[in-house]
C-alpha cells in the first residue's frame, strides 16, 4: 500500500470519525506549505471524495490524498502516539530529507531548505 495507517491509527481515526457529528466519507491526508522546515502534513475529515484523489479503504473508512500530495506521501507510515507527553499522529515518511522536531514539517530533496527549530503554535 502506498501509505500505511498502523493498528493504532486506524483505531484513532476510526474513534474521530465516530465521534464526528458531520457525515463523514473519511481521513483526508494532504501536504500543504509551512511549518518549521517549508511542508506540512494536514489531516482533515472529509466529508466526500474530491476529483483526482487517490482512495485508500482501510475497512471502516477511506483515507483521500490529493494527487499533488501523493508523490510526497508514497510510503509513508502514520502511528498514533498516545502517552503521559501527550497523543497525537507521528509521521515516518521516506521522502522527507529534513524534518524539524515539531514531526509535522518536513522538506523534500525536490523543496530543499534547512530544518529550523520548532516554534510554540
Amino acid at each position: 500500500m502506498m501509505i500505511n495507517l498502523t493498528e493504532k491509527a486506524i483505531s484513532a481515526v476510526a474513534r474521530f470519525i465516530a465521534s464526528s457529528e458531520t457525515p463523514t466519507a473519511g481521513l483526508r491526508i494532504e501536504v500543504t506549505d509551512g511549518g518549521c522546515s517549508g511542508l506540512q502534513y494536514g489531516l482533515k475529515l472529509e466529508s466526500e471524495t474530491l476529483e483526482n484523489d487517490e482512495v485508500l479503504d482501510y475497512n471502516d473508512f477511506k483515507v483521500f490524498i490529493d494527487a499533488n500530495s501523493l508523490p510526497m506521501l508514497q510510503g509513508m507510515t502514520v502511528d498514533f502516539l498516545d502517552s503521559i507527553e501527550g497523543s497525537g499522529f507521528k509521521f515516518t515518511n521516506p521522502n522527507a530529507v529534513k524534518s524539524c522536531a515539531c514531526g509535522t514539517s518536513f522538506s523534500t530533496e525536490a523543496n530543499g531548505g534547512d530544518a529550523k527549530t520548532c516554534t510554540p503554535h
